[in-house]
């Protein structure tokens, strides 16, 4: 049985990300990596979506950008516009074939599909795969999105909607969200931020037809991909081992109140690649506290008042949207954050609060 210095379990997004960050800074040169991944062959089944607010290593991936995009509710609907930070969605496909075609040119690199495969005993262990509570109260973000083929051009591709919450809500929290990729061709999702006790909600299909078709008044499409997920809106369990460090999901790299992963792996994995010479005694890397405090006080009002969250998330995009996108992102400084916090309905967030 090999043995390897390092052992990724899990070769997706953070397994690969940290991979490739990894193999492009010359730190496989005269280490051994061993990917752990089940799955017998890559293929598109994720869209990967951010305010593109740092620098990242896949912007040959990225499909579309968009510096304007609207929210809907009952009372209206907002145009906004961020120069500053576009908005871009990740083919995971162009992802996995770069970061899999890169890593297999390098001898120190190899893939095994089981971790019994390998001997585990001299290794250090980057762990993606999350331990996950069996809580029926967790509340997750769950979701499912058709990419549209239409014979005309119906969409405006300079412009993504991010919210639309002219939908049922079912005592939960609900909305749609296009991604216009060109004037004939749109990713459309239904997504639900719930507990998933009711499965009601899981009937995607239909609810995105409905909206296509009623909302979207298109009539004549065709369904060219589909994709399905959820992700869970708490963090999975922290086990603390010798030589193992979490990352991804299970390292708690998604932010809670939104479900943005995808730029907190890219900066773990720097992070790690920077101290990987001294990675059995570095600080574990965490979304900054703040953001974990008010993603708390966030999800018990969303759990207490779903019927609220559509105008409260309206009502967050009256900052300027350098502002929001930065709080988004976990890149907002003190005045900006209290400049949204002054925006929310007071009362109930500092019930919240002070039940945190």
């Amino acid at each position: 049985m090999r043995e390897f210095d390092y052992i990724i379990i899990g070769g997706g997004c953070a397994g690969l990300s940290l991979a490739y960050e990894l193999d492009l800074h010359k730190k496989l040169e005269n280490k051994t990596l061993a990917i752990i991944e089940p799955r017998d062959e890559y293929r598109k089944d994720k869209t990967w979506s951010f305010w593109k607010v740092i620098n990242h290593n896949f912007d040959d991936c990225v499909k579309k950008s968009w510096k304007n995009f609207s929210i809907n509710s009952s009372t209206g609907t907002k145009h906004l516009q961020c120069n500053n930070y576009p908005y871009q969605s990740i083919d995971s496909g162009l992802f996995y074939k770069k970061t899999i075609t890169k890593l297999k040119e390098n001898k120190n690199v190899s893939f095994f599909k089981n971790i019994k495969d390998v001997n585990q005993n001299k290794s250090f262990i980057f762990n993606s795969v999350p331990t996950l509570e069996n809580n029926k109260n967790n509340l997750w973000q769950h979701f499912c999105g058709f990419e549209i083929k239409t014979k005309e051009n119906i969409f405006d591709d300079s412009i993504m909607n991010l919210m639309d919450f002219n939908c049922e809500q079912k005592e939960s929290v609900h909305f749609f969200y296009t991604l216009p990729f060109q004037k004939n061709r749109a990713l459309i999702e239904t997504t639900w931020l719930s507990k998933m006790n009711d499965n009601s909600l899981r009937d995607y299909d239909n609810q995105i037809r409905n909206y296509v078709e009623q909302n979207l008044r298109i009539k004549d499409y065709e369904i060219v991909y589909k994709e399905e997920g959820a992700i869970p809106l708490f963090y999975p369990m922290d086990i603390k081992e010798k030589n193992k460090i979490n990352i991804g999901t299970a390292g708690g790299m998604t932010r809670l109140s939104t479900g943005y992963t995808f730029l907190n792996i890219q900066e773990h994995s720097k992070y790690i690649r920077m101290n990987i010479n001294n990675i059995q005694n570095i600080k574990h890397f965490k979304i900054e506290k703040k953001y974990r405090l008010l993603d708390k006080i966030f999800l018990k009002v969303l759990d207490k008042h779903p019927e609220k969250m559509p105008e409260i998330f309206f009502k967050m995009f009256n900052s300027s949207p350098n502002t929001i996108v930065k709080f988004l992102s976990n890149k907002s400084n003190l005045f900006e954050d209290f400049s949204i916090i002054f925006k929310m309905p007071k009362w109930i967030f500092i019930k919240a609060l002070l039940k945190s």
